[in-house]
């Protein structure tokens, strides 16, 4: 049985950002099943099907225009305007979001998430934008709740993500959400990128410098990344970085956006998600080997992370033969 391609399409808006107009085909069209076949079917669009000038020298072509919105099952709004951010939505721009079909799954890359937002659909839910926009995306739309610090948020389906790369970030997750680390992973290596990136947008807000040190936290994360079968305290990677607990802290939040200790769990968790995906071991030792120590300690902090159960998990993104890979939804 062959299943049809996702279709991606992705809406170029007038002063659109080539960068970022380009992560969607880059991400989602490089990702190929068990026989090189495509999982996706990426196709772009102008609103009335010309040509759309872009935020650098030079215009683009494509071949579709808004009605193509009607086929998706997934629709990225890339940013535009050289990221000025919109209140309202004009009427050529809201005639044509009224023809996605209900369901379809809608992201926005970078302040793409202020047409989210003037549309309606970022009211009452979780959402982030370019944390230099993000007190703005605030204000104009004070029913969403924006997150400044994250790279990107998956609310179902609808999602956001922060300025230009987390783009990327927010597209392999989609990959890994619909065909697992595998094939995501697969799409990191051939484009050169890492496959997640630790920590949020407080790594790359502009701060005064602070004061010279030695060393970062570097060496006590990879330290860490190789111990995380058993328990790690404060203490221990403070000695691993050299430094006392709480400069530890300090530099953790500036260098990954996030505590020592949910730093450590998400990569507990990346790592029983890994071990669920790619070994036939019993949920009670990958609960072992991750470092949550019980089977009961790994479902609560999976099911807190992904909504999931590690059976569930498991039975979803399981490795399976050539003939029924990517098949289980």
């Amino acid at each position: 049985m062959t299943r049809s391609p996702h279709r991606v399409v992705v809406l170029a808006l007038d002063g659109v950002i080539p960068f970022e107009l380009g992560i969607p085909g880059r991400i989602f069209g490089g990702a190929r099943g068990p026989d090189d076949e495509p999982l996706y079917d990426v196709v772009t669009c102008t609103l009335d099907g010309g040509p759309v000038r872009t935020h650098a020298d030079f215009s683009i072509a494509v071949e579709h225009d808004a009605s193509v919105l009607a086929t998706a099952d997934t629709v990225v709004i890339p940013p535009f305007g050289g990221c000025r951010p919109i209140d309202r939505l004009p009427e050529d721009l809201a005639a044509a979001l009224a023809l996605i079909r209900p369901g379809t799954r809608i992201m926005s890359i970078c302040t793409g998430s202020f047409v989210l937002a003037a549309a309606g659909l970022l009211d009452g839910r979780p959402a982030t934008t370019h944390w230099n926009e993000a007190a703005e995306l605030q204000r104009l739309f004070p029913r969403a709740r924006v997150d400044p610090d994250v790279l990107f948020v998956d609310d179902g389906d609808v999602l956001t993500s922060a300025g230009a790369a987390s783009g990327i970030d927010l597209c392999l997750h989609l990959v890994r959400r619909d065909h697992g680390s595998e094939v995501a992973n697969r799409v990191a290596r051939r484009t050169v990128v890492p496959p997640w990136r630790d920590g949020g947008q407080a790594q790359y807000i502009e701060r005064p410098v602070p004061e010279p040190y030695d060393e970062g936290t570097a060496p006590a994360r990879a330290w860490a990344l190789e111990h995380l079968n058993r328990p790690i305290s404060l203490s221990e990677l403070a000695a691993r970085a050299g430094m006392s607990v709480r400069t530890l802290t300090r530099r953790f939040q500036e260098e990954t956006g996030m505590s020592p200790g949910r730093w450590l769990t998400r990569q507990r968790v990346e790592l029983a998600r890994h071990l669920l995906e790619t070994t036939d071991l019993p949920v009670d030792q990958i609960a072992r080997q991750a470092g949550f120590g019980t089977a009961v300690s790994l479902r609560q902090h999976l099911h807190a992370t992904i909504g999931v159960s590690p059976l569930a998990y498991r039975r979803t993104f399981h490795a399976t033969p050539p003939d029924r890979a990517f098949l289980v939804k």
